[in-house]
């Protein structure tokens, strides 16, 4: 498999090189030789990336230096204008803004592709989904060895224009339909296929698209975006064989009489063991952040943002390069109007300083110790809690625990970053009662509340099984319960907390599920798991 997945990534470098037209690649592969083997097949012209590049390095700006020594206004291009390879290095840590650029410069410029290495190490370190839509292939070299890395085969054939090679009759339409049954819904997949077929075409010197080139393209540009398994097609033992007539060779002249399912087929050979789980897992992320604390802007430190337009006062920062290239096209005017020479600067060309920093995160336990819950699943709750808290206290996070049992919630313990105490009240967490979830909630909510306004960012987790029966004012009325429990879900989702619903039932719960819709959270059904997937299904929706 690994020796499979090194001749794709090769492959797909020479299709490239045929059809820039086809995006770009994203290569998932730590530094070393058998990446520095790959790389060194790319371009030698090709420009390189890096994820805090500016803007001023893509699309070109002002030539500070040139322009002040020579009273007229610069400008120096951009790498973006010269058409070409680009690879972008730690892809996975490219920003928002930077893919959505880029994304920009691909949709605009066929002449434009991308390598984009991602070093990621964890499954939620990736290239930006958007910025990866737009790439045509997708190769793991994770677990290749050195020696799976061979040098590419030179084609025994002389490649030919891609203008030159025609599609036949039917393909598109036959490319689509296997898209929709692997659960693609994007027509840029379809799109890919084609241009990647024609490209294998003109790469082996034909003029027409053959099934070979369509299988090739198929498994190149869809496996890895494939969102579910299709099931191969029950044989009708039944069936007759189709006439003789209709059995002739599958290249035929006006199209290649291609079953669906042999494309699939080639397809499904590419797809991972554990697709369902990944795809389960990214549902569960989706929206939910990356697992730290908020971005806060600020004036004095963290991650440099460019300047802006600003006036000088207590506790700013003066941008001296970002000044100078507001004031150095306006210099010869200036010296005209005022009879001086020298520099002149003006309050209009002030530029200050911005800085993005992470507030700390608080983890919001809020755990049912109630009869029912007692009884079932309190105790895989339990150490699915204190393994949480281990991750929680390596990362730094603040945590708050809330239990409610009885007819009220109690917060056992405000936030902190002790692993012990944290512990030792868990530990002591008795079981009885009803199902007060609507006071739990609150509790949880008043609690995230506050830690806004102290600057951390909360992040709610609760576990229960959903069958609460207690409603806010402490009557054993279970339909109040609920309509209590979805009013404070909608307080919730107003304010913006991020909350995830673990269902710890023996089966999953209707009523939570719509509970977790209300919230705008991700929903865990785990009846089964113990602690320790328990504790990994919710890490996982957390982003760690």
């Amino acid at each position: 498999m690994a020796n499979q997945s090194w001749t794709r990534a090769t492959l797909a470098l020479q299709l490239l090189g045929i059809d820039p037209g086809l995006g770009g690649i994203c290569i998932r592969a730590r530094s070393g030789p058998v990446r520095d083997r790959l790389t060194a097949m790319i371009d030698p012209g090709a420009r390189r990336l890096h994820p805090a590049i500016s803007d001023e390095a893509l699309f070109g700006g002002l030539d500070l230096s040139a322009t002040l020594a020579s009273g007229h206004l610069v400008q120096e291009k951009g790498l973006l204008a010269t058409p070409g390879a680009l690879v972008l290095t730690m892809a996975e840590r490219a920003t928002t803004g930077l893919a959505a650029r880029l994304a920009v410069a691909l949709d605009k410029n066929n002449d434009h592709c991308l390598i984009a290495l991602d070093e990621g190490a964890e499954a939620d370190e990736a290239l930006n989904p958007k910025l990866a839509e737009r790439l045509a292939f997708s190769v793991d070299l994770s677990d290749c060895s050195l020696s799976d890395a061979q040098d590419k085969q030179p084609c025994s054939a002389k490649p030919i224009a891609v203008k030159d090679v025609t599609l036949p009759t039917d393909t598109i339409e036959q490319i689509t339909r296997v898209a929709e049954d692997l659960g693609i819904d994007s027509m840029r997949a379809p799109l890919f296929a084609i241009r990647a077929a024609r490209a294998h075409a003109a790469l082996n010197g034909r003029d027409r698209v053959i099934a070979d080139d369509l299988e090739i393209a198929c498994a190149l540009t869809l496996a890895h975006r494939a969102t579910r398994i299709p099931e191969p097609e029950a044989q009708d033992e039944d069936q007759p064989p189709p006439p003789p007539d209709q059995t002739n060779d599958s290249n035929t002249e006006d199209g290649l009489d291609l079953p669906d399912e042999l494309l699939l087929e080639a397809v499904r050979a590419l797809l991972p063991d554990n697709l369902l789980d990944q795809l389960a897992a990214q549902k569960a992320r989706a929206g939910r952040g990356n697992g730290t604390g908020a971005a806060r802007k600020g004036n004095r430190r963290g991650r440099p943002l460019p300047s802006r337009a600003g006036r000088i006062s207590d506790g700013a920062r003066i941008d001296i390069i970002g000044t100078l290239r507001a004031a150095a096209p306006w210099q010869t005017i200036r010296r005209n109007a005022s009879g001086r020479d020298g520099l002149q600067i003006r309050p209009a060309d002030i530029r200050i300083k911005r800085f993005e920093e992470k507030s700390d995160r608080l983890l919001i336990f809020t755990v049912d110790a109630s009869g029912s819950s007692a009884l079932s699943r309190l105790a895989e709750a339990k150490g699915a809690v204190e393994l949480l808290l281990a991750q929680a206290y390596a990362r730094r996070d603040h945590v708050a625990l809330v239990a409610f049992r009885g007819t009220e919630a109690e917060l056992l313990l405000p936030p902190t970053r002790s692993l012990v105490q944290t512990k030792r009240r868990l530990a002591g967490l008795p079981g009885g009662g009803g199902t007060p979830l609507a006071a739990g909630m609150m509790t949880a909510f008043d609690q995230a509340t506050q830690a806004t306004r102290r600057g951390l960012t909360p992040t709610i987790a609760i576990l229960t099984d959903g069958r609460a029966n207690i409603a806010l004012d402490g009557r054993a009325d279970r339909k109040q319960a609920a309509i209590d429990a979805q009013q404070i879900a909608r307080m919730l989702r107003a304010h913006g907390t991020d909350v995830i619903v673990i269902d710890t039932g023996n089966r999953p719960e209707p009523a939570l599920r719509n509970l977790a819709q209300t919230l705008d959270a991700a929903y865990l059904p785990l009846p089964r798991a113990n602690a320790e997937r328990l504790s990994k299904s919710v890490a996982t929706a957390l982003g760690d």
